[in-house]
């Protein structure tokens, strides 16, 4: 393995410091270019741009890295921690993630705090005002080869005192020693950064059970200037899967779960014994925690109502069950989001909920107030506000604001003297004129059950139907998406297909009536729903049946092959990539499977059905079996080092379509894993399913 090329301002001299120096330069121009462009009128809003003639934007546009990855206020709100490439997305596939804190009082960038020649900075927090610790990754290396365990580093916010706290995992970085506490072991991962100003921060180390299934997660407190830790499992329960903390890092309540049986325990104090508020089966919580406000005060979801969607109440220890009326609900929709609060003691300032889109509920008029000027300025947009002193004259606060068009840009406000101002634009080589609208509908099914289903239109006015993409979402029980910029969706969209992304039953965020409605439905009633959705989307005009492919990963490449068995005449083709083509495998113990044996035991056979009893109804719905019903095109994409669903499901499907005379267009990519992470991957896998529909889903030749 070859040593890391450290590039730090206080220890490295000549090439290499000039290097830095560049960066900085080019940041700061980007930085300082938009800045005083945007100060010039810091009190009015952008002006929009020009129309610009219809292009079609290469795929790299969408598929490569960002140029700012993301941006962080410090505690106290005088420095922006800014992560990204900071070049045009063209040179990005080769350019390193780095980060850069800027002074918001002198408008200056105070150092580069973190950028290496061979890694990529992943997950960055402030630790308190002075410092910063951060994980790595490699953006230039196939999903499979990125670090299970990307370690944990610290560093001052002008980047020096560089310590190396975790070790990485197998991985191409190799790490560097510096002098000081042993190093804890790779299955340590960062759990929690309190909010009291230390220089501590919590960590989780992964225990497993006989090698295989993780047993216990065991909590420690971690000095970032020392390495010292001390543990914080002492006397909790056992099989302890996940931690919640409060504002000043002290365990308040962990979920345990051990042989299909779940529970919360709960301690008052870091002195005071844990005691079990809920114990349930799995998947039948009675609520779920969502958030610990600064106070100490529990939050938890509880499910209500027709559609059994999820409210937030806050818990009553005094008897022992959530308070019986909600404090927010958003109705059709669990609510989806956290708490917005700023130091320690105080209470939460509001809550963000996702809907169909994100919106931040305050419970200060004040912040209330900037919320309306945020969404004036930046009008069509969800307008995230981070603010430090947020209560105060001074307040600073940073607005990360998108759209279904709109992938970011990130905006400063200053209290003190009412400014806006402009950071940076995520990809600033995408002009949102050119991008398409996402619209969000509720569709009744067959049965009579209403699904959500978003729908992306091309850019530009329809003038006759167009064809169509039914992409599906993996999961399957997750929410497909919000409403937003979406990659997949929007390069789609620019190639000239109408995108429909039904959230089929069995989806999340929705109630657990659509969610429970999909147990042991696959290849059934959740088949059904997606060619609904397409029928809908067809009496609306906007789609012509005649021309309308099946697209999905995981998940949803699963449903794609099993609707082309099932409904073979409503697919021109199918594009299936890390696809589960045989239910039946999922309860296969598969060393290096990262399906726990708890899932399989517990888990699958309620969600999908038991492997031995319902034996015949997973055969029914087992792609595999019927590949000879398969007689559209299909393009199958795996990648080779998959641990969620291994290559063994796609080489079957691959040799049952050939010898059923239908070889599939085959895509193996032998680096990536459960997704393709590589952006050179990504870009070529999209211009090969930009290829593949461009083929089957062309005009049909008139007659003559």
């Amino acid at each position: 393995m070859k040593s890391r090329r450290w590039e730090w301002p206080d220890v490295v001299s000549g090439p290499s410091w000039r290097l830095i120096q560049a960066f900085v330069s080019r940041l700061a121009g980007l930085f300082f270019g938009l800045w005083f462009l945007c100060s010039a009128q810091a009190q009015d809003a952008p002006a929009a741009p020009a129309a610009a003639p219809p292009q079609q934007l290469p795929a790299e546009a969408f598929f490569s890295r960002p140029m700012v990855e993301g941006a962080r206020l410090s505690p106290s709100g005088q420095w922006l921690a800014v992560s990204g490439t900071f070049g045009a997305p063209a040179a990005a596939a080769k350019a390193r993630v780095g980060v850069v804190v800027f002074d918001l009082k002198t408008m200056k960038p105070s150092a580069v705090v973190a950028r290496f020649a061979d890694a990529d900075i992943g997950d960055v927090h402030w630790v308190n005002d002075e410092w910063l610790v951060f994980s790595l990754q490699d953006n230039q290396r196939g999903g499979a080869d990125q670090t299970f365990w990307p370690g944990l580093y610290s560093v001052r916010r002008d980047g020096k005192d560089f310590r190396q706290l975790v070790r990485t995992d197998a991985s191409p970085v190799q790490e560097l020693r510096l002098a000081g506490r042993e190093l804890l072991g790779v299955n340590h991962r960062l759990l929690h950064v309190p909010r009291s100003g230390s220089t501590d921060v919590i960590v989780g180390e992964w225990l497993r059970a006989a090698g295989k299934d993780v047993a216990y997660v065991n909590a420690k407190r971690l000095d970032i200037t020392t390495g010292r830790t001390q543990n914080l499992s002492f006397g909790a329960p056992a099989n302890v899967r996940q931690w919640m903390f409060d504002a000043q890092g002290q365990a308040r309540l962990v979920f345990t779960r051990d042989g299909g049986r779940g529970a919360y325990h709960w301690r008052d104090s870091d002195t005071a014994a844990w005691r079990v508020l809920a114990e349930f089966d799995t998947l039948q919580a009675p609520w779920n925690p969502a958030a610990l406000d600064n106070t100490g005060r529990l939050y938890v979801t509880v499910s209500a109502g027709a559609e059994a969607v999820k409210q937030l109440h806050t818990f009553d220890f005094k008897t022992g069950k959530p308070e019986p009326e909600p404090l927010v609900k958003t109705p059709g929709f669990d609510l989806l989001g956290g708490l917005v609060t700023e130091s320690p003691g105080s209470a939460a300032l509001g809550v963000r909920v996702v809907t169909d889109a994100e919106t931040t509920v305050w419970f200060d008029e004040r912040l209330q107030a900037l919320q309306r000027q945020a969404d004036e300025r930046l009008p069509g947009h969800i307008n995230r506000i981070s603010c430090r002193r947020c209560l105060q004259d001074d307040i600073t606060a940073l607005v990360y604001s998108w759209s279904d068009r709109d992938p970011g840009q990130y905006w400063l406000y200053t209290g003190s003297d009412k400014s806006w101002r402009k950071v940076s634009d995520e990809r600033p080589g995408l002009n949102p004129r050119q991008m398409g609208a996402t619209s969000f509908d509720r569709v009744r099914m067959r049965d009579g059950m209403h699904i959500p289903v978003w729908v992306t239109q091309p850019a530009g006015p329809a003038t006759a139907a167009r064809p169509a993409v039914v992409l599906v979402h993996g999961g399957p029980w997750v929410r497909g998406r919000s409403w937003g910029w979406s990659a997949n969706a929007q390069f789609l969209a620019s190639r000239g297909y109408v995108v429909i992304e039904p959230e089929f039953r069995g989806s999340r965020g929705y109630g657990e009536r659509l969610f429970r409605a999909g147990w042991k439905q696959w290849g059934g009633s959740m088949q059904d729903d997606l060619v609904d959705a397409l029928a809908w989307a067809v009496d609306k005009g906007w789609v012509d049946k005649n021309r309308v492919c099946i697209a999905g990963a995981s998940y949803g490449g699963y449903a794609t092959l099993m609707g082309l068995v099932k409904h073979p005449d409503q697919w021109k083709c199918g594009v299936a990539w890390l696809a589960v083509t045989d239910p039946r495998l999922m309860f296969k113990w598969v060393y290096g499977s990262d399906v726990s044996d708890e899932a399989r035991a517990h888990g699958l056979p309620t969600l999908i059905g038991d492997p031995v009893a319902d034996l015949a109804m997973l055969e029914a719905a087992t792609p595999l079996l019927h590949a000879k019903k398969i007689k559209a095109p299909v393009l199958l994409a795996v990648g080779v080092e998959d641990r969620r669903v291994p290559l063994e499901h796609g080489q079957r499907m691959r040799v049952a379509l050939t010898e059923a005379g239908n070889p599939p267009l085959w895509l193996a990519y032998p680096d990536e894993g459960h997704g393709f992470f590589l952006t050179a991957n990504r870009v070529d896998f999209m211009r090969q399913v930009e290829g593949f529909l461009a083929k089957h889903l062309a005009p049909p030749i008139a007659p003559r």
